[in-house]
């Protein structure tokens, strides 16, 4: 499915394939000879998305852009299934495993892996050819990468790198958080109600 969002149009190359069950929404380019297979969700929210030239994203993967981070995907490079990217920079010739995560602000170079449910955290940076391995987690600029067992020395880094601060401007330390933090968010999705459909290949329209 295709849809306006933000008043914008999703640019799709003629050459580049979208499921019928995808969904691609606002301010998304899609480049040549990209595929973006069954129940992939590629969505502007305040931010745009871009991918280059044989980019694959696979089954159920869902990437984002934001107003603060823009989500850019280099050529050549494949986004697993069940993925989640959000306003990352993925350099060219990265492979993101089935069910990995990668958080805003992260950049990820060229060449690098990040394995089956890897973790690449907020405003993390992964050199070129690096290797996040099965179900580990790299945190901070420049990048560790440890075992999810390491929770206290991940916390260590990741708590200085503040989530909730950086992404939805909440402080974590006001015990309403998640009250400010599920209101400000719920207004900035509200936007999609005005979304209009320009594209529906289930049906044909």
């Amino acid at each position: 499915m295709i849809v306006a969002h933000g008043g914008v149009q999703p640019t799709i190359h003629p050459t580049a394939y979208v499921a019928p069950t995808a969904l691609v929404s606002g301010d998304v380019e899609v480049g040549p000879h990209c595929r973006v297979l069954f129940g992939a969700v590629l969505t502007a929210d305040g931010g745009p998305v871009r991918l280059g030239e044989h980019v694959i994203v696979m089954e159920n993967a869902v990437l984002r852009g934001t107003a603060r981070n823009p989500l850019h995907v280099g050529s050549h490079s494949l986004v697993g299934p069940h993925a989640s990217v959000t306003g990352a920079e993925i350099g060219e010739r990265a492979f993101l495993a089935t069910g990995c995560s990668v958080f805003n602000g992260a950049r990820i170079g060229a060449g690098s892996e990040v394995r089956v449910h890897g973790c690449v955290h907020l405003r993390t940076t992964l050199p070129p050819g690096a290797t996040v391995p099965i179900g580990w987690v790299a945190v901070g600029d420049p990048a560790r990468i440890m075992p999810p067992a390491h929770h206290d020395a991940i916390w260590a880094i990741q708590r200085g790198l503040d989530f909730p601060g950086y992404v939805f401007g909440v402080d974590r330390d006001d015990p309403d958080a998640m009250v400010t933090l599920t209101e400000r968010y719920s207004r900035a999705l509200g936007a999609h109600r005005d979304d209009s459909i320009l594209r529906d290949e289930r049906s044909g329209t």
